[in-house]
Order: structure tokens, then sequence, then C-alpha cells
């Protein structure tokens, strides 16, 4: 039960006086200002516009994928499309939009009323589009882990703007993890770690990772474009370079990438759950626990990626298991103290009426369902034996990434419009958008599932007419198109919200009751 101290926990409360912020900023300011409500914005916009190329990528080659043989195109640009659908999804979208719903709500939250670096956020931003716009360029068919040898054989001239742009990310990463554990430090330095909430240790935790994987993925890119241009032969076998040291490094990244989106989703989620319920988050300290946890076994879990490649038997292989497995724990712990949290008391009219609710709901029981299904993955027999390489790794970070993270953004996004725009969206479009990403995700996620289960590998652009994937593959491609028509409903109503809506004041997100009438929150 969540003690009288945890109220103070929660921070500042992240409610502030509604603005038509985008309708007062000009050009100038969205590029250039240091002011955190604009760097966020910019931040928020371009990752909803990386969602809607990347998005589009995955339909095109969606339609290709939805029959056997070939429809439209072969190989070659089928690579490149899934290349590029993964870099932007995962560089461009989902890790730049939770980072930039922290920025909004950090100052607010941790009561500074101002980003610290925020000259760094601004660099982090225009990295990652000189690196989007050199990705496009060069149209990189490697896939989004440009695992060598293959990385370093196909690819056209230009295939160096990948390597750069890769590296680029990488400090790009950096430099926004370092602006996050900035602000979380120094809160937790000003108010006292006993009361620091819980979104300043999501940002310190999102900080230690992105500061302590991203230089491995930097170094990664520069051997790359060294052992492309024929100067180094690190990861070149046919040269005396290591495949294994390719691994080693890029996974010590790539694993705790996909932490990287996490702890700020799940900062989010402690932030805004009792903002919506008028209580404390059930257990403080758990959750303290649970972030440090995480942040720790981030780094040391990573060579599960690549078992099969390694001796099953071998005492390394035995330990990263055992590991793994230990990263239910403090998942557990988070997703228990939500669960406590909403369980506790009755769920307010207003919570279940408030489209962001709904997709912080939705989003617990994806992260569920991707962690449950982890279980697979974890296990070496299993992982090497049965599911390593099929559509049964994609269905597990699609739930994961889409299901949780994405869900989550969209809450952190939908929460934050009424006070960049001083209006509310349309609550009836906010429905349906929410309905038709639930049905599309939930059925694309137990299609890859099911599709795992039948051994369809990854990374092909043909398949055999066998009965156990044609219609699966049929369902899933529908699927994906029910997500990008949510994704259309979401931006029309973006759009035109913004100066059509009902214009807001006050608390856009007051407690009340079936009659719309306040409830006042318990004293603290």
């Amino acid at each position: 039960m969540a003690s009288q101290h945890d109220a103070a926990r929660m921070g500042i409360k992240p409610d502030w006086e509604p603005e038509d912020i985008i309708g007062k900023m000009s050009l100038s300011d969205l590029l250039f200002s240091h002011d955190y409500r604009h760097i966020a914005i910019k931040g928020m916009l371009t990752s909803i516009a990386m969602l809607g190329l990347g998005g589009l990528m995955a339909l095109i080659f969606r339609t290709e994928l939805a029959m056997p043989d070939i429809q439209f195109f072969d190989a070659r640009p089928y690579m490149s499309l899934m290349t590029l659908h993964g870099m932007f999804m995962v560089f461009g979208f989902i890790i730049p939009l939770v980072v930039s719903v922290m920025y909004y709500m950090m100052p607010r939250v941790l009561g500074t009323d101002r980003l610290l670096w925020a000259a760094g956020a601004q660099w982090s931003w225009w990295m990652l589009i000189i690196a989007a716009v050199l990705l496009v360029i060069s149209r990189p068919d490697f896939t989004w882990t440009f695992y060598p040898p293959m990385s370093l054989r196909v690819g056209g001239e230009l295939l160096w703007m990948a390597y750069i742009a890769v590296f680029l990310v990488a400090v790009s990463e950096f430099i926004a993890g370092a602006v996050l554990f900035r602000n979380g430090w120094e809160a937790a330095r000003r108010i006292g770690w006993s009361k620091l909430p819980l979104m300043g240790w999501g940002a310190i935790s999102e900080g230690l990772l992105l500061m302590g994987s991203t230089p491995a993925l930097g170094l990664v890119a520069v051997y790359m474009y060294t052992d492309w241009a024929g100067i180094t032969a690190v990861f070149d076998p046919s040269r005396g370079g290591s495949v294994m040291t390719f691994m080693f490094m890029f996974w010590f990244y790539g694993h705790p990438a996909v932490y990287l989106p996490l702890m700020p989703a799940i900062a989010v989620l402690y932030t805004l759950l009792p903002r919506f319920l008028g209580r404390p988050i059930w257990s403080y300290w758990s959750a303290v626990i649970a972030f440090s946890i995480l942040t720790v076994l981030a780094f040391v879990v990573y060579p599960h990626h690549f078992q099969p490649a390694e001796t099953v038997s071998g005492p390394l292989q035995r330990a990263v298991q055992i590991l793994t497995l230990l990263i239910f724990v403090p998942s557990t712990l988070h997703v228990f103290n939500w669960i406590a949290t909403l369980w506790f008391d009755v769920i307010p009219a207003s919570a279940k009426r408030a489209v962001p609710f709904k997709f912080m709901v939705a989003s617990i029981f994806f992260l569920m369902v991707g962690g449950v299904t982890a279980y697979v993955n974890a296990q070496i027999a299993t992982d090497s034996d049965f599911v390593h390489n099929t559509y049964f790794v994609p269905a597990h970070f699609h739930a994961m990434f889409v299901g949780f993270m994405a869900n989550m953004a969209m809450a952190g996004v939908y929460y934050l419009y009424p006070y960049f725009t001083g209006r509310m969206f349309s609550q009836a479009f906010g429905n349906v958008h929410f309905w038709l990403w639930q049905v599309g995700i939930f059925t694309k996620v137990m299609m890859m599932y099911w599709l795992g289960y039948a051994y369809f590998p990854r990374w092909v652009v043909d398949y055999l007419p066998l009965r156990e994937w044609v219609m699966p593959q049929m369902i899933l491609t529908m699927a994906a198109f029910t997500i990008g028509l949510g994704f259309i409903v979401f931006v029309v109503n973006f759009i035109l919200s913004a100066s059509r809506g009902r214009a807001v004041s006050g608390d856009p997100w007051a407690i009340s009751n079936e009659a719309g009438e306040p409830i006042a929150a318990p004293a603290e």
C-alpha cells in the first residue's frame, strides 16, 4: 500500500495552464529555440513523421508478403525497405518520441521549469535529422543490424553514408542520455534521493543506458566504414577479421537499445497513472529497485541475441540464460505495481473516458504479452533449436516496441496535446485510433507468433505456399494496414483539432465521476 510519503514523491503535479504553443511558435523557435517545450514538440513532430515513413515502408513490403511468389519487387528493394523500416522505427521514431515526451514533462515534474543542457538536446535532434537524410540517400539493404560480412558485400557506392548515419545516431543518443542524466541527477541532489519522483529515476536510468551503450555503436559504425573502405579488417573474416567481435560490440548496444525506449515509457506511465487515478503509485521503492535492476541487467545479457553462434553448453550461455531470466523480476515488479495501483481503489469515470489512460492500460497488457512469451527466447534450447531467426523474434519485439512503448508514447502525446495547442482533440477520433491500433497490433503480434511456431524465417521476400504460412501472412498484412489506418486517423485528429478543437483552460484532465462532477483528490 502506498504511504503518505509516496504522494509527495509523485513530484509537482504534471498539470499546468494549457497554451497554444504551436500557434505562437515561429519557424525559428521550432528549429533553434532552447525552450524545452519547443525542443520537445520538435522531437515529437519529427518522430511522428518518422513513424509515418517507417510505417509506409512496412505497408509496402507487407503487401508483397501478403501472398507467396513475387508480386511487385524482388529481394533487393525488399531488403532496403526492411532495413530503412527497422532503422527509422528504432532510431527515428520510438526512442526519440518517448525521450521528447520526457523532455516536455521533466521540467514540470522535477520542478525546474527548464531543461538543463537544452543545447545538448538541440544538437541531438539535428544529428538525428542528418542521419535520417543520409540513410534515405544511401538506401542500405543490409538489415538494421548490418551483420558482416554481408553488410560489407552489398549496397552501392553510397553505402558509406549509412555508416556515418549510424555513427551520428550513436552521438545523438549519447548526448540525449547526458541531458536526461543531468536533469535527473540534479533533481536528486536538490530534492533528495528518497523523495525523487519516479520520472527522475527513469531519467537517470535512461541516461546511464544511453551513455554506456552508444559508444559501442559509434565504434562499430567507424570500423564498419573503415572495413568497407579497405582501411581495416576488424570485422571482415576474409581478411582476418572476426564476425564474433562485431556481435559482441554491436549487441552491447543492441540489447540496451531494447530498454532505451522502455525506460522513458515506464517513467511516463509512473507519472501519468497516479495523475488520472488521483492516488499515489502503489509502491515507490519497488519501482526504484526495478529501475536499478533493469539498468544493470541491460548491460550483461546481450549475448542471448546470438546464442546459436556459441557452444550451447558453454558456461557463458548458461550464465546469460540465468541473467536473462532474472529480468523477469524487475519487469514483474513494474507490472504488479501498476496493476496494484489500478486495483487498489475505484477507477474514476474521467480516467475511463480519457484516451491517454486507455493507451496506458493497453500498453500494460502488451508488456505482459511480450514479457511472458520472451521466456521462450530466454531458454537456450528453445531459442537455438526452434524460434531463433523465425517470426517469433519480431513478434516479441513488436509486442514490446509497438504494443508497450508506442502505445505509451501515444498516451504521452495525447496527454500533452491540450497543453501545447490550448485545445482538446476529438474524443471520437481518439477512440477510433485507439481501437484500430489495439486490434491491429494484437492481430499482428499473434500472427507473428503463429508464424514463428510454424518456422517461418525472417528476412525473406518469397515463401512456399504452405497452409501454415499463407493465411497468417495475409491476416498479418491486413493487421498492418489496420494500424496504418489508425495512424492516419491520429494525424487527421492531431492537425484538425489544433484549430477546431474545443478550447481548454485550467485542468484538462480533472478527475470527475460519471456525471462529470469534480472529485477531490485525497489529501496528501
